[in-house]
């Protein structure tokens, strides 16, 4: 059973926020939209899931 966990960085769901959760897929990182879960997943690595967060980072400043 896949175990998804809300990001700690994703705004109150509540208040109509944005909500990313992540999984432990092994040898891999499973991301997927928490308010639409029915939309299935993307699977990456985790050097690509550093690469994407620091691009996001980046984008940010």
């Amino acid at each position: 059973m896949t175990v998804w966990r809300k990001s700690t960085h994703s705004e109150d769901q509540g208040a109509g926020g944005t909500c990313v959760e992540l999984a432990d897929l092994g040898a891999s990182v499973g991301v997927r939209d928490g308010k639409n879960t029915r939309a299935g997943h993307l699977t990456l690595t985790r050097a690509d899931l550093h690469q994407l967060t620091e691009a996001i980072r980046s984008s940010k400043r």
